[in-house]
């Protein structure tokens, strides 16, 4: 039996996505298979993608291509490739080779659990939220069809990478912001703390003045860090909220 999702306008990539899942979900898929409309993926690896799933092995599965042997891929944009990848790895905590394929599985839990926030792409975002909710995320190399045709997702590289780091950039600090922020409040106070004291001491020993520049950054970098800290908290409490929303979202996608 098929069944066809549409949108009367271009909505985006992700909120593509995202329909199809809640359909495959309304329609009570145990398993849902993602795939390109450039037929880039080759159809008979769908068994490669559900079987660790199937044996109860992973959540989300990702088809890792071989992209240095792909031909048209060009050398800038195989380098971009691996960057990208290395990138999400990193701001996600998984150890996948490529986290732009669009050819992945996606168990019924799994797709009840994760809700996209971007419009622009949703390889990258379900990688970061898998990774942030602990979700077992494998990998199986896949194999690819010849090109028929230039994607139309992007008009250019550039605009392509450009809009990918901002929804990367995104992504990390609406699950990680509270920690990025500490941080930085951390690298401000310090060493404003440090020439607050140093010009008290230098204030007590008698050794000049001319040092008020360096009390006025003192302080300039100790309300900077404890506006950071107080915006982390802020963002801590933020994600609770976000939680207990996504808990009752999951629970109307399916039970």
């Amino acid at each position: 039996m098929h069944y066809i999702a549409r949108h009367p306008v271009n909505r985006g990539l992700a909120t593509a996505f995202q329909t199809g899942v809640h359909r495959a979900l309304t329609e009570g898929a145990d398993v849902i298979v993602n795939t390109d409309a450039d037929n880039q993926y080759n159809a008979a690896d769908i068994e490669k993608l559900i079987r660790p799933i199937l044996e109860r092995q992973a959540d989300l599965v990702i088809g890792i291509r071989p992209i240095d042997e792909i031909e048209h891929f060009s050398w800038l944009k195989k380098r971009l490739q691996k960057l990208g990848s290395l990138a999400v790895r990193a701001l996600s905590g998984t150890d996948i080779r490529d986290v732009t394929s669009g050819f992945r599985a996606l168990s019924r839990d799994a797709a009840i659990s994760i809700n996209l926030t971007t419009r622009y792409t949703h390889t990258l975002e379900t990688l970061i939220q898998a990774g942030n909710k602990n979700l077992r995320i494998a990998q199986v190399p896949i194999r690819i069809n010849d090109k028929r045709r230039e994607s139309r997702l992007f008009q250019s590289m550039g605009g392509h990478v450009a809009r990918s780091m901002l929804d990367v950039l995104q992504i990390y600090l609406h699950y990680q912001g509270d920690r990025v922020l500490a941080f930085l409040g951390l690298a401000l106070f310090a060493p404003g703390l440090f020439l607050g004291l140093r010009y008290i001491y230098i204030e007590m020993t008698n050794q000049g003045g001319g040092h008020v520049q360096s009390l006025i950054l003192a302080a300039i970098l100790i309300i900077m860090g404890f506006q950071s800290w107080l915006m982390s908290l802020f963002l801590t409490t933020q994600r609770s909220s976000r939680i207990l929303i996504e808990k009752l979202i999951s629970r109307t996608k399916g039970p």
